[in-house]
């Protein structure tokens, strides 16, 4: 009998996690489960193997072959929990032939992080490759990091040196739940306004456990490039002439008799004088995840860590490269895990100046 037949047995008799037994266990599970299958073994009679053999073969001429679809390949993710995904596929026969002849060795799921991405792409470095038994339709996935979108390619792994990959079929994006409830209780949106700073009567946001530690993170980052003389600081603000050599200064065109609106072809203008400002800034933001139980130092500083094992870091982003290497230590220091994200930034322009700086200007 084939295994969809043993298996088709099996369900009948009601035995159960059918699908995930061998040929030799399933066989034995469905004798076991029908008593009419058991004979003893007398002299000149047949075994119990080839009886219980005999009793399967007429119990499948007494069975109805039962239509069933032509199968397709597909897979389908479904997160279970924040750390665990249940996936299941089906392999059409055609496309298992056409993987076998070209080499086909070893079926995997291939898990890939997609958060924020469209167009079929993934984010670099998060492919996960788990290989599966090759007559097993489900699977329970280690889910590497909660609150992120998730999806599913099964395929087959070519054997040989040269090796190779045979994709089959991809799962739809899936989110997987955050392991804890957000931390984010209350936005708080403020007024702006260019003539009134906002009410004090608001409550300033919780400081950090280290306040110093982003600064000092930075500092570190760029440590190198700041003795090398290069870098700039993403706010640029202008000195200005006092009062009485800034007027002794202007142009004849800017206040002088013949500028715009004094002349006598411009009589009826009046020349105009306002300030204005312009401030503009970016942050980096460095997460991850290690074991709770881990040290974890960026660039020598201790970062602490969530009860989970998480971390986020949001750094000052100026102009010129920084370095954060990463560094991660079991508790009992024999293991380590170590990256290090190199990042730059340049500011082609900047004609900006903060609100305090801000000083009249004649247009």
């Amino acid at each position: 009998m084939s295994m969809r037949q043993l298996r088709e047995l099996a369900r009948t008799l009601g035995i159960s996690r059918y699908s995930a037994q061998s040929r030799d266990g399933l066989a034995e599970a469905i004798v076991e489960a029908s008593p009419g299958l058991k004979a003893p073994a007398q002299a000149g009679a047949p075994s119990p193997e080839a009886a219980a053999i005999g009793d399967l073969r007429a119990i499948e001429a007494e069975m109805a072959p039962a239509p069933r679809p032509a199968a397709e390949t597909r897979v389908v993710f479904l997160p279970r929990d924040p750390q665990w995904a249940y996936v299941f596929w089906e392999i059409s026969d055609p496309d298992r032939d056409q993987a076998l002849a070209a080499g086909a060795d070893r079926l995997c799921l291939r898990v890939a992080d997609v958060t924020g991405l469209a167009g079929g792409s993934a984010h670099p470095h998060t492919l996960q490759e788990v290989v599966v038994d090759a007559h097993a339709t489900e699977w329970y996935l280690p889910v590497p990091l909660s609150d992120r979108d998730y999806r599913v390619e099964l395929g087959y792994r070519k054997g040989g040196p040269a090796g190779g990959w045979i994709s089959l079929a991809f799962s739809s994006v899936a989110r997987v739940p955050a392991l804890h409830p957000s931390e984010q209780i209350l936005d708080q949106f403020i007024p702006f306004s260019l003539d009134a700073t906002p009410s004090s009567t608001l409550p300033a946001p919780a400081e950090p456990a280290d306040a110093g530690l982003h600064e000092r993170l930075y500092q570190t980052a760029t440590a190198r490039w700041r003795r090398l003389g290069r870098g700039s600081e993403a706010f640029h603000e202008f000195e200005y002439e006092d009062s009485a050599a800034g007027a002794s200064a202007l142009s004849a065109s800017g206040a002088g008799l013949w500028a715009s609106g004094r002349t006598e072809s411009g009589a009826g203008l009046a020349a105009r004088q306002r300030s204005f400002w312009l401030v503009a800034d970016a942050e980096l933001i460095v997460y991850g995840a290690t074991d709770p139980a881990a040290r974890l130092t960026i660039g020598g500083e201790d970062v602490p860590l969530s009860p989970d094992g998480t971390f986020r870091i949001q750094v000052p982003f100026r102009d010129g490269q920084q370095l954060y290497p990463i560094e991660a230590i079991a508790a009992d220091g024999e293991q380590k895990r170590s990256i290090t994200l190199e990042f730059r930034r340049s500011t082609p322009e900047a004609n900006v100046n903060t609100r305090e700086a801000a000083v009249p200007e004649w247009f």
